[in-house]
């Protein structure tokens, strides 16, 4: 399986404050490896040209009902 996934990196510049530089993971990407939002990741540098991701910590599996959106309650007019 190999996709690619091009992406600009984004540059924020403030007054007073030094450069950022964002990356956005493209949704089919971060949902071929589980990436969920709240996750920490670190980068990790392999060569000059190359850049690679992992998880701070390991996944917990997490219970299929707790995944799921919590249901609304339909109002009823009287």
């Amino acid at each position: 399986m190999k996709a690619k996934y091009p992406i600009k990196v984004q540059a924020i510049r403030s007054e007073g404050r030094t450069d950022r530089f964002y990356v956005f993971v493209p949704l089919p990407l971060a949902a071929a490896i589980g990436l969920e939002k709240g996750e920490t990741v670190q980068w990790a540098l392999t060569d000059k040209d190359t850049l690679a991701v992992k998880r701070v910590s390991a996944r917990t599996k997490m219970d299929p009902a707790a995944e799921e959106a919590p249901k609304r309650k339909k109002r009823t007019r009287k």
